[in-house]
């Protein structure tokens, strides 16, 4: 009975944001695990599969549009997150394209 007390504590339930509308036909949606252990792994294909499902109840195709993770450590509260930013988009609409998805720097650098 302790054990499987601790393992819940241990594990935890993630947070999810839902779908979340950032303008016309755009969205997002994220997800944060409460504790370092289970890590990025399958919780992107968890938040795309629903973002998916939300733009086909819509009768719309899924485009996504960009993706934040955290990076490790996992510590002291920077748990796995995974956010992705997407679309829902009419069949043909010109927008609707392969992904050309690029890593955001963590860095900038300015030159005055």
């Amino acid at each position: 009975m302790i054990a499987l007390l601790l393992l819940s504590t241990l594990f935890g339930c993630a947070s999810n944001t839902g779908i979340v509308p950032m303008g016309r036909d755009t969205y997002m949606i994220a997800k944060q695990q409460s504790t370092g252990f289970p890590g990025l792994g399958s919780m992107k294909g968890e938040i795309i599969t629903e973002a998916v499902q939300f733009c086909e109840s819509k009768g719309k195709e899924f485009q996504i549009t960009n993706t934040i993770e955290t990076q490790p450590p996992y510590v002291l509260g920077n748990y796995p997150r995974s956010e992705i930013q997407f679309m829902c988009l009419k069949d043909g609409d010109r927008e609707l394209q392969r992904p050309r998805l690029q890593p955001v720097p963590n860095t900038i650098i300015q030159v005055k």
